[in-house]
């Protein structure tokens, strides 16, 4: 199979993500990674994360939380730097694990007990953790969204707001990860034509992301939402748990 029939759809996928379907994105980093190593797969599609995030903010300027993101992005911020500094000796295989336990303890708590629809603030403390570990998760997995989620989603925020605020923390967080990819030599060798395409790519995924969310109800858009949080978790464990016994 030509390696550019996975790595369209993992760029698809990162579109619908920065577009409003938080979570979806995160599952282009293990697609591809069946095709190179995982560090090339998250090198290779940084340029797509980071193009279709300031798409996403564009489309999400007017929709966002602003004291949400005045907790998150310094906080995530910080857990980059911390993450620059411990990736040597982290465990990637327990880190995915981790990030994935995370997905299931808050679907599993939202499926089980019995909803609350009414809006609650932006607790700072829980932020800030839960913010630090999106940071580090991020920088090392390219998985950040399950911490982040798990922090945002019990706000019961509406959708555009949910995904507007995601959009923005993420589109920071990424391109706080640039100069390190790039001291680190992990941008040499890319195919840049491919890159192009991978980009483009995402970019209409995004607008395809933006259209599906403006669509769905919002309570239909909470529980896509959810669904895909416990579907990426369910990879994350399963990954994790297979590099550790191999």
């Amino acid at each position: 199979m030509d390696p550019i029939f996975l790595l369209i759809p993992a760029a698809l996928l990162v579109g619908t993500s920065k577009g409003g379907l938080a979570s979806a994105g995160s599952l282009a980093v293990p697609l591809t990674a069946l095709l190179m190593n995982p560090v090339e797969a998250a090198a290779l599609l940084l340029p797509v994360f980071i193009v279709t995030d300031w798409v996403s903010v564009y489309l999400y300027r007017r929709d966002f939380s602003p004291r949400n993101l005045k907790i998150l992005i310094p906080s995530a911020l910080l857990g980059v730097v911390i993450a620059a500094f411990i990736v040597t000796w982290t465990s990637e295989a327990f880190l995915l694990i981790a990030t994935g336990l995370i997905g299931f303890w808050y679907c599993l708590r939202a499926w089980l007990t019995r909803p609350d629809p009414s809006p609650r603030p932006a607790r700072l403390v829980p932020g800030i953790i839960w913010g630090m570990l999106a940071g580090i998760t991020s920088f090392i997995t390219h998985t950040g969204g399950p911490p982040a989620q798990a922090y945002l989603l019990p706000q019961n925020m509406p959708k555009l707001v949910f995904a507007g605020t995601i959009s923005i923390t993420f589109a920071a967080i990424n391109l706080s990860k640039l100069p390190g990819y790039y001291v680190t030599g992990l941008f040499e060798g890319l195919n840049w034509s491919i890159v192009a395409i991978l980009i483009v790519t995402g970019v209409m995924g995004t607008v395809l992301g933006r259209r599906l969310t403006m669509i769905l109800p919002q309570a239909a858009y909470v529980r896509v939402i959810q669904v895909l949080l416990f579907g990426l978790s369910v990879v994350l464990v399963t990954k994790g748990g297979a590099d550790l016994i191999g």
